[in-house]
C-alpha cells in the first residue's frame, strides 16, 4: 500500500480499561493489513497474563504483537526506553508495508510516541533513588503520592497512587533537577501521519466489564500465577507487582487481607484508573475521534479507518 515515505501512518487506538481495545484493534489490524504495537506497560513482562489481561496465544496469533513479554519482572523499563523501542517498531513495521497499530491504555506512553516527547536525558540518582523509595516503603506509596500531589499536582493525577516507582521517578525529576516532571515533557515534530481513535463505553457498562474481567481474573487462577512468580525467587518489592490485581493477591498470600477483600480493592482500584485514564484521554480532545462501542459498529469504524488510509 503506497503512502507518503516522509510521513508514513500510524493508527492509535486508546480507551480505558476494559472497554475492548484488544479485541477491536486485532480485528482491524486483520483486515486492514495492520501489526499491533503495545503501549500497556503492563504487558511488557513475561509472567504476568492473567492480571493483564494479555493477549491469550491464540489472539496473538492471529496479527503480529510487539512490545509484549519484552521484559523480566525485576527489569524496569523507562518512558526513553519504551519510546526507542516503539519507534525501532514502527519503523520495522513501515518497512514490511504493514500499517501500525499502536494499542493501550498508558496514557504517557502513547503521548511520547504520538508527540514525539524530547525525553531529557538524565542519568539516574541511585542514591536518591533508594532514599525515596525507603521513604515510600515506609510511609506506604500512597501516602508517598499524596504528597508529590501537593509539589506537582499534575504529575500525581496522572500517576497511579499505588505505583512506588513512578512516583519516586517523578520526585527523584524535581528534586534533582529544581523542575517539576509534568514540566519536563518537551514536545517534538511527529514524524507519522496520525489518526488516534478512543474506544468509550458508558459507565456502567464499562464497571460492568470491569466487574467482569476482575471475577475472570480469579476463576483463571490470577492468584496462583502470583504464587507462580513468587517462587520463581521474584521479590514482592519488584515494581510490576504494584499493578492492580497483583498487589491485592500479595496481601491475600501475606495474610493481610482476604480473597473476597482483594476483589472490592480490584474492583475499586481500576475504577479509579479509569477516571486517571480520562485525563490522558479527554472525550473532549479534537485529535482523537471517539467511538461509543455500545453504539457504533465494528464495520463503521473500519470504514473510517479505510477511508483515511486512502484519503
Amino acid at each position: 500500500m503506497p503512502w507518503d515515505e516522509l510521513r508514513p501512518p500510524l493508527i492509535v487506538v486508546v480507551g480505558p480499561t476494559a472497554v475492548g481495545k484488544t479485541e477491536l484493534a486485532i480485528w482491524l489490524a486483520e483486515r486492514l493489513g495492520g501489526e499491533i504495537l503495545s503501549a500497556d506497560s503492563r504487558l511488557f513482562y513475561r509472567g504476568m497474563d492473567i492480571g493483564t489481561a494479555k493477549p491469550d496465544r491464540a489472539e496473538l496469533s492471529r496479527v503480529s504483537h510487539h512490545l509484549i513479554d519484552v521484559a523480566a519482572i525485576d527489569e524496569t523499563w523507562s518512558l526513553a526506553l519504551f519510546q526507542k523501542a516503539a519507534k525501532f517498531s514502527i519503523q520495522d513495521i513501515h518497512r514490511r508495508g504493514k500499517i501500525p497499530f499502536l494499542v493501550g491504555g498508558t496514557g504517557q506512553y502513547i503521548q511520547a510516541v504520538v508527540e514525539e516527547w524530547e525525553i531529557p536525558a538524565q542519568l539516574p540518582d541511585l542514591r536518591l533513588r533508594d532514599a525515596l523509595e525507603a521513604w515510600g516503603r515506609a510511609i506506604s506509596p500512597a501516602e508517598l503520592h499524596r504528597r508529590l500531589a501537593v509539589v506537582d499536582a499534575e504529575a500525581a493525577a496522572r500517576i497511579e497512587p499505588n505505583n512506588l516507582r513512578r512516583t519516586v521517578r517523578a520526585l527523584e525529576v524535581l528534586f534533582h533537577t529544581g523542575q517539576k516532571f509534568s514540566a519536563q515533557r518537551k514536545k517534538g515534530q511527529s514524524p507519522y501521519r496520525v489518526l488516534q481513535i478512543g474506544l468509550s463505553r458508558p459507565r456502567p457498562v464499562l464497571y460492568r466489564r470491569i466487574d467482569e474481567r476482575i471475577e475472570r481474573m480469579l476463576a483463571d487462577g490470577l492468584l496462583a500465577e502470583v504464587e507462580g512468580l513468587l517462587a520463581q525467587g521474584y521479590a514482592a518489592d519488584c515494581s510490576p507487582f504494584s499493578a492492580i490485581g497483583y498487589r491485592e493477591m500479595l496481601q491475600v498470600l501475606r495474610g493481610e487481607i482476604t480473597l473476597d477483600e482483594a476483589v472490592v480493592l480490584m474492583k475499586r482500584a481500576t475504577r479509579q484508573f479509569v477516571r486517571r485514564q480520562y485525563n490522558w484521554f479527554k472525550l473532549e480532545d479534537p485529535a482523537i475521534y471517539w467511538f461509543d462501542l455500545d453504539q457504533v459498529g465494528v464495520n463503521v469504524i473500519e470504514g473510517v479507518l479505510r477511508n483515511w488510509i486512502n484519503s
